[in-house]
């Protein structure tokens, strides 16, 4: 047992406050504790305290110096037993629920302490409890009084109850235990000493065992007869205190001991018998254990102390999960707690046995098998229904749950039936049919004064068997011819419906023991629950039985789908019909399904006040009728009435009435007027028409008055007399004159002649026939008695009857009075042929061929064609004759009349009636002859095709159709054969017309692939390869691989054999197709595959069988599977597995993974190639690292490589330390002379290798010998040389010594002069100026003025920088240095000037700048604008600038005219402000432009109104001042919109600039708007702003701009009437715009509108960008950060705008 500790329920006090006493109820739901302070408080199951109370002494004037020494809960866990120390035992009433009021029920008072007590759970108003003077007493909750059970001299210590809880035990002061036990109704009570215990047992517990401990520390066991078993001496550990109390567990079968810190734990073990010392279950700080509880369940063990804490603890042997869904808590042995995890409900399953549960299952989620070692346990968790029964199975078994009563257990061809809740087997029988379909149980599912337990079954599959489980008897055996697939016994199981495979449903009547058929095509049936309603689908039609005891009683509904199911809740009955896509479901009649239950019960009342309350339909109609025949059985006679008076019979109503009548008049005290009175009985059977029963009731009584008066009263005269002859009445005469004149005046004139002919008075009888419209019967007297002679009694009869349309017996009586022609017209009237034919023999000769075609219509007219065939011939009527042989199939004779007829034209169309039926008996001759007379060849060569004689048909087709007509009609043959798969047949008739094509394709079709491949050969034998090819594909796809391996063999295609093969894991197969038609490479590969498949141990094997494990490792290396290669290499060499390393470190190199690379080179031993990996690789660190742990030899090499590359990168000084790492200087000189580096390779020899140096100046010498530009090389090289040794001024020398003598490259000229000049200003300043204007000089030869005038500037040589700048024509360069030197600005113009006179001469202009136009004319718009710049006068710039920005905007470069304008500074000439507004807007206006270009246009605006000042010129701010603004916005829009945190302001720019919509684009400007307010979340301004931007859109297609509405933007400063452009935004942008508005508006939570703001003057809401309102027409000056109104009334000193 595994005791774990889960909460604390009531936590320790710091003072003594002992536990007393617990005690869980039987139901497991409350825990009682009682502590020193005598509180008893209550817990529910999880610890959790719900209620408490004080304890009430004995005597309230007394002391309250007691404490509660015993609790015990009742059996039903509804009262609380208390003993106390003060000798009293009280009672509580605490209820079931919680907060159910408290109460004391009983008190029992005794003369001395209570020391124990102890209640029996079987003893439900018995509890038992010990004094101190030695008696053992019970109290009677009943009496309310205690009594005696035995009495001894010792104190009674301890108290314990039998786990059956038929018995006590008690433990005494003088250590004698004594047990009794209480009458169980068999053996009567009984008392007497168990044992005698060493010392007083203190501690007393009944298990399996009885346990008994002392003061001695030894725990002693005892068997049942109260012999020492076994003991466990403590005494002698010193670590172990007094035993103070123990507990049991429910099962008996775990004893727990509580001492000091400690719980004893002893199991017993049923295989041995014996008990056994488990794992002692340590509590640190626990303290003196002081009393114990074990839950009923066994779960729980609580736990109370001498502080008064209490514990609770889990008690488990083990524990387990099922399916994630239950919990299994093995408790003991033999008893499991089973937990549904879901809800937390919990069942015990406990053997009653005390068998070991050893297996538990649960099927369903609901019904519970456990297995003992000699039981069986079942129990459904739903209804917590338990049963245990007596089980040896095989472990076969096999349970179904579909009946909720009964689990059913299949084993070994026997079926046991088991009822939940009872501790036996149910039944038996012997079957082998277990469907759930074909066994149904009925266990007293209605209400019944019986016992009703039956169930039906298969013998075999055509006979049931119906068998009561009450008693065991056969009720029914039932054979059937056909076999059953359904069968099921109603809700009473006194009926039985079954269905066969035929789909007929048949039911059987157990009282009646007969069958009926309910329907014949039967797809669902069922009954209805709780009912003996019948439900049933025969095909699209509901059926259903209200009242089963009318079969014939069958109500109807068209339905469209498949019954799935009945449900019945709530007072409601549906039928659930799937009709494909819908459920629909068909409510059925409550009222008439609950009378049939009602009328089951016998109760009356209820059935007709059910029936009262439905419309009288057939179903109720029928109900009734039930009800009345039922009542009737039982004699009850007021309900009959009531039911018949229901249905409408007034007749059965007053009869019953009279009956009830003759019942209430009857004296009470007459003991003969009962419901079995003759009278009664008489008259019920008159009711039922059984009128002979009740003339023998009345006869058997001597009522022979009565009895004729029966037959009176309902008219039955005759029967009235045949009494009265047999009783010779002697009123007997008298009766039968009456009787005829009753007849006579009620009109039963033939009564009347039938008693008359009786009497031989048959004149009379024929007069009374006569006049009761009966001339026949007078007719047949007339007749039979020969009286003719009476010739007017026989004229008036023949009148009669011809006048009553008897007209042949009419005919025969006047042919017998000679009137022959009154008898002729009667016999055609009467169609009584053969009487006037016979008749026209003799007396009209003439008539007989009429008479004749006559009789022949009349024989066809009544459909006897045969009969009139003849008629016909003898009227010469042939067409007539041959019409009806043919009707009547009398071929010969149709095949003679139709060879006898004149005209062709009139037998043709009879022929084909006779070619059809000749062509049905298979009289091909004949058919052919009259298909053809009938001009139906066609159909003569159908006959023959599907006769297959394939010969007359063709000869017949080719002999009456063309070859076309053949053609088509042989192939749709063809296919109808093929239709029913006649497959030869139809191959014949494609072969006949030459379409072997259509074959081979009905045989594909029809997958027989063998005669495909057969015509193919045949007719294609080209593609017979790719055909098989095609089949093998296809047999694969069908899993018909060997088939698909013979096609593919077939095809010369063996490898999608193999492929076929190894893709469905038949390696072996694919092994033997491959090595016998692909030779060994393919059988390697195969046989690689498979060992692929196989791996391991497997594979080594495989590949070592077929002598191939080497080749396999090195395919495997080859094709990159390593991890199978080391698998294989693992078993073979090891050489094999360092060459398949070494090939794995070649791939993982190839891989680039080097590292991996590195340690698969190791394992293979060669650390070399790992270096030569990393040097490759140029990874030196891993390189030298490999190198120096693997192979210190390659390390200099390391060190060399790592030096070659970082001399290939010019790291010098990296490569120098590398080298003479490895030592290897000399290597460092090599690659400096290599390079040509000389000067490195000097300095590198001085340092290291100082004894070569004069061999490396040797070297050196020889190559500056031979090197063509060895001079200036020399000069340069030198020059460096000083530098090196800082004597700067002669480096500084040598450079200047340069010049174009030296080399051609002016470039390196320059170089090394300015080099020089710089050299001089930085280390020789005393002689800069000399070398600037020496190197000034040699720049000035070669032309390169720029840079000597700007050595010049560096050393404030500004007058020679000047006449540099003018010499090299750069009068702007030399105009930019007077800011320097002032001074020399006269001497500039002058120079400017005369630099243009002397180079225009005579075309000399007014304005003093003659060369100005030239450049102009010439295109040279930069020399000429850089010339009008550079001579200061504003009005000549101006002139060129407007000029050159007019040509750019003529050539559409207004972006361009701007920039240049924007260089110039924007010269504020009158001339040119028209043409500045013009570029503006051309750039503001065009979509192409840049930002840098709208930034041109607000430079130009700026500085055009502006200038350089803050304040703007006033007149130019009007003109330009907008347009400024707009360019500004625009320019803020892009800055803004770059920065993701900046897209809030670039929206608000976006916005802001629609109300420049009559200067901007409106379309592009709105489309940028929305993609901006988008872009910022603004999705209420987005969806406005593109709306608009697709309504523009429309309207620059339509070219028409009054279809746009503007309610969005009516009020505001937004301008509606704008300039449409030419041509709309491209499309696909359009659609995506279109697209992502279209999605908005359907989103409601979106506001679809332009934002709001109230306006600050008059609080009215306006657009919230617009800068005027519409109300009260206050105007906001915009910000300029944003555009929008800014509230503050900051403003910008630059702009002079709101902040």
């Amino acid at each position: 047992m595994q005791i774990r500790h889960l909460k604390t329920i009531i936590g320790p006090g710091e003072n003594t406050n002992r536990v007393t006493a617990l005690s869980w109820s039987g139901n497991n739901q409350k825990l009682a504790v009682v502590t020193a302070d005598r509180i008893i408080q209550l817990f529910d199951e999880t610890g959790e305290r719900k209620d408490l109370f004080a304890t009430k002494p004995a005597d309230a004037k007394k002391s309250r110096s007691y404490y509660v020494c015993g609790l015990a809960f009742s059996p039903d866990s509804t009262k609380l037993a208390v003993a106390q120390s003060d000798a009293v035992v009280y009672v509580y009433k605490i209820g079931l629920e919680w907060g159910e009021k408290k109460s004391i029920c009983n008190k029992f008072i005794q003369s001395c302490d209570i020391t124990c007590m102890t209640w029996p759970q079987e003893q439900h108003n018995a509890l038992v409890f010990g004094l101190s003077d030695g008696k053992v007493r019970v109290g009677n909750l009943k009496t309310n009084k205690a009594a005696t059970l035995y009495q001894t001299d010792s104190c009674v210590v301890s108290a314990t109850s039998s786990l059956d809880g038929n018995a006590i035990m008690t433990g005494h002061m003088d250590g004698s235990i004594n047990r009794f036990f209480f009458d169980d109704g068999m053996s009567g009570a009984s008392q007497g000493k168990f044992t005698t215990h060493p010392c007083a047992p203190t501690v007393l517990i009944w298990a399996e065992y009885v346990m008994a401990v002392g003061s001695d520390r030894v725990v002693h066991f005892y068997d049942n007869e109260g012999k020492p078993s076994q003991k466990f001496d403590y005494s002698k550990n010193a670590d172990i205190q007094d035993f103070n109390i123990a507990e049991q567990s429910p099962s008996g079968q775990c004893v727990v001991i509580g001492s000091f810190n400690k719980f004893h734990i002893f199991n017993f073990v049923i295989s041995k018998m014996l008990w056994e010392e488990a794992q002692t279950k340590l509590i640190e700080n626990f303290y003196t254990v002081s009393a114990l509880a074990w839950k009923p369940d066994g779960s729980r063990l609580v736990a109370g102390n001498m502080t008064g804490a209490v514990e609770l603890f889990d008690c488990c042997l083990r524990r387990s999960r099922y399916k994630g869904k239950f919990e299994f808590n093995y408790v003991s042995p033999s008893q499991v707690i089973v937990k549904r995890l879901s809800t937390g409900s919990r069942i015990v399953l406990k053997s009653h046995y005390g068998y070991e549960i050893q297996k538990v299952n649960i099927f369903q989620d609901q019904f519970l098998i456990a297995n003992t070692p000699e039981t069986l346990l079942m129990g459904d968790l739903a209804s917590c229904k338990l049963s245990e029964v007596p089980w040896t199975g095989s472990g076969n078994e096999k349970f179904y749950f579909e009946n909720s009563h009964v689990c059913m257990v299949f084993n070994a061809g026997e079926l046991s039936l088991v009822e939940y809740g009872v501790n036996e087997l149910l039944g038996s029988c012997r079957t082998e049919h277990m469907s759930p379909h074909l066994i149904s149980v009925r266990i007293n599912e209605r209400k019944t004064n019986d016992d009703i337990k039956r169930v039906a079954y298969l013998v075999d599959l055509q006979t049931i068997q119906v068998l009561d489980l009450t008693t065991g008897l056969t009720m029914a055996s039932i054979s059937h011819d056909s076999k059953i697939d359904w069968l099921e016994l109603s809700g009473k199981a006194n009926k039985l419906l079954f269905r066969d495979k035929r789909r007929q449903l048949h039911l059987f009547d157990l009282a009646t023991q007969s069958r009926a058929t309910l329907l014949h095509f039967c797809s669902y049936v069922q009954w209805v629950p709780n009912s003996d309603v019948v439900v049933a689908q025969s095909r699209g039609n509901l059926c259903i039985w209200y009242s089963i005891d009318h079969p014939e009683r069958v109500t109807m509904f068209p339905i469209k789908g498949e019954i799935e199911d009945i449900e019945r809740a709530n007072g409601k009955t549906e039928v659930i019909v799937d009709e494909g896509v819908n459920t629909v479901s068909y409510t059925l009649d409550e009222g008439l399904i609950e009378f049939g239950t009602a009328l089951d019960d016998k109760d009356y009342d209820r059935a007709i006040a059910l029936l009262e309350t439905l419309e009288m339909t057939t179903e109720t109609e029928a109900m009734w009728k039930s009800l009345s025949n039922t009542a009737l059985k039982d004699q009850k006679l007021s309900i009959a009435e009531r039911c018949f008076a229901a249905l409408g019979d007034v007749s059965r109503t007053k009869y019953i009435h009279s009956l009830n009548d003759i019942l209430e008049q009857a004296n009470p005290d007459d003991p003969e007027m009962e419901l079995d009175h003759y009278v009664i009985r008489a008259k019920l059977a008159v009711l039922e028409r059984q009128f002979k029963v009740a003339e023998t009731i009345y006869l058997e009584k001597g009522k022979v008055e009565e009895a004729m008066e029966m037959y009176q009263e309902m008219h039955k005269w005759d029967l009235s007399i045949k009494v009265a002859e047999m009783k010779n009445h002697p009123e007997l005469d008298n009766l039968k004159r009456n009787y005829f004149q009753w007849l006579i005046d009620s009109g039963q004139e033939e009564k009347a002649a039938q008693l008359k002919e009786e009497e031989y008075d048959y004149v009379s009888a024929i007069n009374l026939y006569m006049k009761g419209g009966l001339p026949a019967r007078a007719a047949q007297v007339l007749i039979q008695n020969s009286l003719f002679s009476n010739f007017e009694l026989t004229d008036r009869v023949a009148s009669n009857l011809y006048k009553t349309g008897l007209f042949e017996k009419a005919g025969e009586l006047y042919e017998r009075l000679g009137s022959n022609e009154r008898a002729l017209d009667s016999y055609k009237k009467g169609k009584a042929f053969r009487a006037a034919v016979d008749l026209c023999r003799v007396v009209y000769p003439s008539e007989v061929v009429k008479l004749e075609e006559q009789w022949g219509d009349h024989l066809v007219a009544q459909k006897q064609t045969d009969g009139a065939i003849n008629h016909y011939i003898e009227a010469g009527k042939s067409t007539k004759a041959l019409e009806a042989a043919i009707k009547a199939k009398q071929w010969k004779k149709a095949v003679s009349i139709v060879d006898t007829l004149d005209s062709t034209e009139q037998a043709v169309q009879y022929f084909l009636q006779l070619a059809e039926h000749f062509k049905s008996v298979n009289e091909t001759a004949l058919a052919e002859r009259y298909y053809v007379q009938a001009d139906r060849p066609q159909d003569a060569v159908d006959m023959y095709t599907k006769m297959n004689k394939w010969d007359k048909a063709h000869s017949l087709a080719i002999s009456y159709m063309t070859k076309e007509n053949v053609s088509t009609w042989y192939i749709s043959q063809a296919k109808e054969m093929e239709s029913q798969r006649k497959l030869k047949d139809a191959e014949k008739l494609y072969l006949t017309v030459g379409e072997p094509d259509l074959a081979i394709n009905m045989y594909k079709n029809h997958q027989s692939y063998d005669n495909m491949i057969r015509l193919v050969a045949i007719y294609h034998k080209d593609l017979l390869g790719e055909t098989h090819l095609y089949l093998g594909k296809t047999l694969e796809a069908e899993n018909n691989l060997k088939q698909a391996e013979y096609h593919f063999i077939e095809a010369n295609d063996f490898k999608s054999a193999v492929n076929m093969y190894c893709a469905n894991n038949m390696f072996e197969e694919a092994y033997r197709v491959a090595k016998s038609h692909g030779g060994v490479n393919s059988a390697k590969q195969v046989a690689y595959l498979w060992a692929r498949s196989l791996g391991g141990e497997s594979a080594v094997k495989l590949l070592t069988k077929l002598a191939l494990l080497d080749s396999a490792i090195d395919f495997a290396t080859e094709n990159g599977a390593f991890d199978f290669a080391f698998e294989l290499s693992r078993f073979a060499d090891k050489h094999k597995l360092s060459d398949v390393h070494y090939k794995h470190a070649m791939y993982l190199e190839d891989e680039g993974k080097f590292k991996e690379a590195e340690a698969a080179f190791i394992l293979a031993g060669k650390p070399r190639e790992a270096i030569l990996m990393y040097i490759h690789d140029e990874n030196w660190d891993a390189a030298l690292q490999v190198a120096e742990m693997y192979e210190p030899v390659s390390v200099p090499e390391v060190l060399i490589g790592q030096a070659k590359v970082a001399f290939t990168k010019q790291e010098y000084s990296k490569a120098e330390s590398l080298i003479l790492r490895a030592q290897r200087p000399e290597l460092g000189i090599k690659m400096y002379k290599d390079t040509s580096n000389w000067k490195e390779a000097l300095r590198f020899t001085k340092q290291y290798l100082p004894n070569k140096l004069n061999e490396v100046h040797q070297e050196y010498e020889r190559y500056l010998s031979s090197q063509s530009d060895a001079g200036k090389d020399n000069l340069v090289n030198t020059a460096r040389s000083f530098e090196q040794q800082k004597e700067y001024s002669r480096a500084i020398d040598m450079y200047l010594r340069l010049s174009t003598t030296h080399t051609e490259n002016l470039a390196f000229l320059q170089e090394k002069w300015e080099y020089a000049a710089e050299l001089a200003i930085k280390f020789t300043p005393d002689r800069s100026n000399e070398i600037v204007r020496a190197v000034g000089g040699k720049l000035i030869e070669i032309g390169r003025y720029r840079p000597a005038a700007e050595l010049y500037t560096a050393v404030e040589l500004y007058k020679e920088a000047m006449d540099v700048f003018i010499k090299g024509d750069m009068w702007e360069n030399a105009k930019q240095l007077l800011v320097y030197v002032p001074k020399y600005k006269e001497y500039f113009e002058n120079a400017f000037v005369k630099h243009h006179k002397a180079g225009q001469g005579d075309n000399a202009e007014k304005d003093g700048l003659p060369g100005l136009d030239k450049y102009a004319e010439r295109g040279e718009w930069d020399k000429c604008l850089e010339m009008a710049a550079a001579g200061m006068n504003i009005e000549v710039l101006s002139k060129y600038l407007s000029s050159y920005a007019t040509v750019l905007v003529t050539q559409g470069k207004p972006q361009v005219a701007a920039a240049t304008i924007v260089q110039y500074g924007s010269p504020p000439s009158q001339s040119c402000l028209e043409l500045y507004q013009r570029i503006a807007k051309m750039v503001l206006v065009d979509p192409e432009s840049s930002a840098d270009d709208i930034s041109n246009v607000r430079n130009l605006l700026y500085q055009l109104i502006y200038g350089n000042g803050l304040t703007p010129q006033v007149k130019l701010n009007e003109t330009f001042g907008g347009m400024l603004l707009i360019s500004h916005y625009l320019n803020l829009r892009h800055l803004f919109s770059k920065k993701k945190e900046l897209i809030y302001f670039a929206a608000k720019v976006a916005i802001s600039l629609l109300r420049y919509t009559n200067v901007l684009p409106a379309d592009i400007t709105f489309m940028e708007a929305g993609q901006a307010a988008k872009n910022a979340g603004m999705t209420s301004m987005a969806f406005v702003c593109w709306n608009r931007f697709l309504d523009l859109s429309e309207a620059i297609e339509e070219g028409d701009l009054s279809m746009i509405e503007n309610a969005d933007f009516h009020n505001t400063d937004v301008p509606f009437a704008v300039k449409l452009p030419d041509q709309p935004v491209e499309s696909e942008k359009i659609e995506q715009i279109r697209d992502w508005v279209l999605q908005v508006s359907l989103d409601q939570k979106i506001n679809q509108e332009t934002d709001k703001r109230d306006c600050e003057n008059c609080g009215t809401s306006i657009y919230a960008a617009s800068l005027v309102c519409n109300n009260c027409k206050k105007t906001t000056e915009p910000c300029v950060i944003t555009g929008t109104v800014f509230q503050l009334n900051t403003r910008l000193s630059r702009f002079e705008k709101p902040s």
